[in-house]
């Protein structure tokens, strides 16, 4: 369970206060995965930043009452200066699995083959997603939290084979998953809701979410 109540949040630009939550309250329960509509600019990443616990509220009660994955291609638990091997056996350990099975996932998922022994920091843009989403996967979590979808890259390997896995999971565990493109969520939620002017309007159907932000975003 995942659970926003009354919770606000904001930042100063410089010239003005932008609001990107204002008191919201909503629910996320294990087997019901959650597709948010949300216009760029309107805080997607701060929004999935707060359900992982990487940034917190101004006020309200974030309440994590299970596993939640940190957030697809986020970095900040990954060493550049370590290689993939270094870093995957690393994070293992903090989780308390087995670090020979999570750097033979990632070594096979992300298929980067003798760059899996350099550096991290020596990565192109995409070999980093592909790592960091092959360390998420490798993972075990109650609720999967993705910014925009899957990383598409350039390798056709990556992409069946991370699809193939995501969608596995997608049978035992939960997702939550944000994006300004309705097309992304109907990959994996049938709940959606809203984000707009700080609010959250949650729907039943992604259909009926989409009728509102086609709506408020097309006029």
């Amino acid at each position: 369970m995942l659970e926003f109540e009354n919770v606000s949040k904001s930042f100063w630009t410089g010239t003005q206060r932008k609001v990107i939550l204002d008191r919201v309250s909503f629910r996320v329960e294990l087997g019901h995965s959650l597709g948010i509509l949300a216009p760029n600019g309107t805080g997607k990443t701060t929004l999935i930043n707060m359900m992982a616990g990487l940034e917190k509220p101004d006020e309200g009660t974030i309440t994590r009452g299970c596993r939640i994955s940190f957030p697809l291609g986020f970095m900040g638990g990954v060493v550049n200066r370590h290689t993939a091997k270094e870093n995957s056996r690393y994070i293992a350990r903090l989780y308390g699995l087995d670090p020979d099975y999570v750097e033979a996932f990632c070594r096979w998922l992300c298929g980067i083959e003798e760059y899996f022994d350099m550096p991290v920091g020596t990565y192109s843009a995409g070999m980093r997603s592909r790592f960091t989403f092959s360390l998420m996967l490798a993972l075990d979590f109650d609720i999967y939290l993705i910014d925009e979808g899957m990383p598409q890259t350039t390798d056709a390997g990556f992409n069946r084979r991370a699809g193939e896995i995501l969608r596995e999971r997608l049978e035992s565990t939960t997702v939550i998953i944000v994006s300004h493109q309705p097309a992304t969520l109907e990959r994996f939620a049938r709940t959606a809701a809203v984000l707009l002017d700080g609010k959250i309007h949650m729907f039943d159907t992604l259909e009926e979410a989409k009728q509102l932000y086609d709506y408020e975003t097309q006029g």
